[in-house]
C-alpha cells in the first residue's frame, strides 16, 4: 500500500468526543455493492455467504457482503459516528437498536429494471421500498410516530443501483437491447429512479445520496466478455456510463427543486475508480484487470467459493472478484464521498470541525 495521507472530514464537535452521530440512521437501497447479506435469506444463487468472501471482515465472517471486508455504507456509518456496520433488513435477529439506527434493504443482483431481477432472483428496488414501509411500522412501534418521523427526516438514505441493468439486461444478456437503444434504456432506468425518489420523499425521507454508475467497461467480467485477449477497458460502455451519470445529475437537480425541503445529491463513484485504473500505483494498488478470487476473470458470487484460489495480496487489488471492488477501494471512494457530500447534507458550517484521519491508506 502507499503512504498514509491525512485528510479532512467534517464532523460535529460531539462526534470527536464519541457522542452524537451526524445522522440518526442510514437506510440503503440497491444492489450487491451495498447488500450486507439480504440475499442470504432469499432463494437466489447470487450469494456471498461463503468463503473467501469476508476474509478481512471482523472475525473473518462471510456475512453476504460481496467483497473481502466492509462496504461503503459500513465505512460511512463508522465515519459519521453511527455504528460499525449496516445490517441487512431480512436478518431475523435484528435488534431494536439496529432498527432505530438503520438497515440495508439492498439485494445483490437487483436493478431498476424488473427483467434484471428476473434474471438474478434478487429483490427488486420496488420490493425494497415495500420492506421499507414495513420497517417504518416497526420503527414507529419502537419510538412512536412523532420520533419516527424525525428520524426519517434527519437520516441519510443511500441508493446504489443500475449497474446490473446495463451489464446484464443491456450488454451481456441483452433482454432489453432489442427494445431500446442505450439512450432510451438510460431514460427508462431514470424514470424508475424518479418514482423511487418521490416514494421515499412521501414516506418522510429528506436526505438522499444517489450513486452514479462506476466505469462498467473496466469490470474484470466485462474485460473477459468483450476484450478477452487485450483485457482493455470497453470505452463505449464507459462513455455510456458517463452519459447516464450526466443525465442522473440533471434528474437529481430537477427532483430536488420539485420536492420541497429535500437534499438529494449525486455520489460520484466513477471518477476515482477510473483514475485507479489509469494510475493504480498512486493509490497503492497494482492489479486492476483481474479479481483476487480464482482466475479473477469470471469468478463472482456462487462461482467464487472456498475452493477458489485467492490472491495473497488483496490490498493491492482493485477487485475482489470479477465484479466487486475490494474493501481497500471502497475505503478510498467513501473518503471522497464523505468529504464532499456530508457537509452539504448537514448544511450547517457552524457545526463543522476538521479532524485528521490516517487509517485510510491512499
Amino acid at each position: 500500500m502507499g503512504p498514509t495521507t491525512p485528510f479532512l472530514l467534517f464532523f460535529l464537535p460531539s462526534i470527536v468526543a464519541g457522542k452524537t452521530p451526524l445522522f440518526p440512521a442510514i437506510f440503503v437501497f440497491g444492489d450487491s455493492t451495498v447488500d450486507p447479506g439480504n440475499n442470504n435469506y432469499i432463494p437466489t444463487i447470487s450469494r456471498a455467504d461463503h468463503a473467501p468472501y469476508g476474509r478481512n471482515f471482523p472475525g473473518k465472517a462471510a456475512t453476504g457482503r460481496f467483497t473481502d471486508g466492509k462496504l461503503i455504507p459500513d465505512i460511512l456509518a463508522s465515519m459519521v459516528g453511527l455504528k460499525e456496520t449496516i445490517p441487512p433488513y431480512l436478518d431475523p435477529s435484528l435488534s431494536d437498536e439496529d432498527i432505530v439506527t438503520g438497515v440495508s434493504f439492498a439485494s445483490g443482483g437487483s436493478g431498476y429494471d424488473e427483467k434484471t431481477t428476473a434474471l438474478t432472483g434478487a429483490i427488486h428496488v420496488l420490493r425494497q421500498l415495500e420492506y421499507f414501509n414495513k420497517y417504518i411500522s416497526r420503527l414507529e412501534g419502537i419510538v412512536g410516530k412523532s420520533e419516527s418521523a424525525g428520524i426519517l427526516s434527519r437520516s441519510l438514505a443511500i441508493i446504489s443501483c443500475g449497474t446490473n441493468d446495463l451489464v446484464l439486461s443491456y450488454y451481456d444478456i441483452p433482454t432489453e437491447g432489442p427494445h431500446f437503444n442505450v439512450d432510451q434504456y438510460q431514460d427508462f432506468l431514470l424514470d424508475k429512479l424518479r418514482f423511487i425518489l418521490k416514494a421515499l420523499y412521501d414516506l418522510g425521507v429528506r436526505k438522499i445520496a444517489v450513486a452514479g454508475l462506476p466505469p462498467i467497461g473496466c469490470l474484470p467480467l466485462q474485460l473477459t466478455v468483450w476484450s478477452p485477449l487485450l483485457r482493455e477497458c470497453i470505452e463505449d460502455q464507459n462513455s455510456d456510463v458517463e452519459v447516464y451519470n450526466a443525465k442522473l445529475q440533471n434528474l437529481l437537480s430537477r427532483t430536488r427543486d420539485q420536492l420541497k425541503g429535500s437534499i438529494i445529491l449525486y455520489a460520484d463513484i466513477f471518477t476515482v475508480p477510473i483514475d485507479i485504473v489509469r494510475s493504480p500505483h498512486k493509490y497503492g494498488l497494482v492489479e486492476t484487470k483481474l479479481g483476487c478470487c480464482g482466475s479473477g476473470a469470471l469468478e463472482a458470487g456462487p462461482i467464487c467459493t472456498e475452493l477458489s484460489p485467492v490472491c495473497g495480496n488483496v490490498e493491492e487489488y482493485m477487485f475482489f472478484d470479477s465484479i466487486h471492488p475490494t474493501e481497500s477501494v471502497y475505503k478510498i471512494v467513501t473518503r471522497r464521498v464523505v468529504t464532499k457530500l456530508v457537509p452539504l447534507f448537514l448544511n450547517n458550517n457552524t457545526h463543522t470541525v476538521a479532524i485528521e484521519r490516517t487509517d485510510f491508506k491512499f
